[in-house]
């Protein structure tokens, strides 16, 4: 049975910490590039809001079904945004990647193809979980071909499944990577790095 706690995850350029509310200040900066927070279909907040966002992280991580990270970038030293494990079942060793978001000048650089080979080297090879699954908005479009890009198998759509920040429904796609299938999608993303030009010093 998998037993996820806070702990730093460092390699290929970046580094993960576990989220604190020290880290208000650089998240929102982080999502103020860009003005994610006007993206409806995603779950960034506002500055204002960077407050509320972290606690509920850090409620969820205390209750057992959340851990939190931010993304700190180690060339310039800057906080490149949030990530997380979350709907975490220990039973069936199982965790889903999640709650994303980058600043605007990170978006299509190697800084997600690094910090999802971070988040699945842990979920496979030190937790030993047996999947690790991701999801999306149905209209966040850029999301879904992000996440297929890293070798993750679309296993369909849940209807009706979450409510959005504005109240409405959304419906979910969902994806997924087994344990079997984590060496092909390992190779696959460190040659993605190395075409980018990332390090591969895991």
């Amino acid at each position: 049975m998998i037993r996820p706690q806070p702990t730093t995850l460092e390699g290929y350029g970046m580094k993960l910490e576990p989220l604190s509310a020290d880290h208000r200040d650089a998240l929102a900066a982080a999502a103020s590039d860009g003005r994610l927070w006007e993206l409806w279909f995603t779950s960034v907040p506002e500055p204002d809001g960077v407050e509320a966002y972290i606690a509920k992280a850090l409620k969820g991580q205390a209750e057992g079904h959340m851990l939190a990270w931010v993304v700190r970038e180690l060339e310039t030293g800057l906080i490149a945004g949030a990530t997380r494990y979350h709907d975490i079942v220990p039973e069936i060793d199982r965790v889903e990647i999640g709650w994303t978001f980058y600043a605007k000048r990170w978006q299509r650089t190697h800084v997600n193809t690094a910090c999802k080979l971070l988040l699945f080297e842990h979920a496979f090879d030190s937790l030993g979980c047996k999947v690790v699954g991701l999801r999306t908005d149905n209209f966040n479009f850029a999301s879904q071909r992000a996440i297929e890009g890293l070798g993750a198998k679309r296993d369909g759509v849940i209807r009706h499944h979450q409510a959005r920040r504005d109240g409405s429904a959304r419906d979910s796609v969902m994806f997924s990577v087994l344990d079997r299938e984590w060496p092909d999608v390992r190779r696959h993303l460190r040659l993605r790095l190395a075409r980018h030009g990332g390090a591969l010093g895991g």
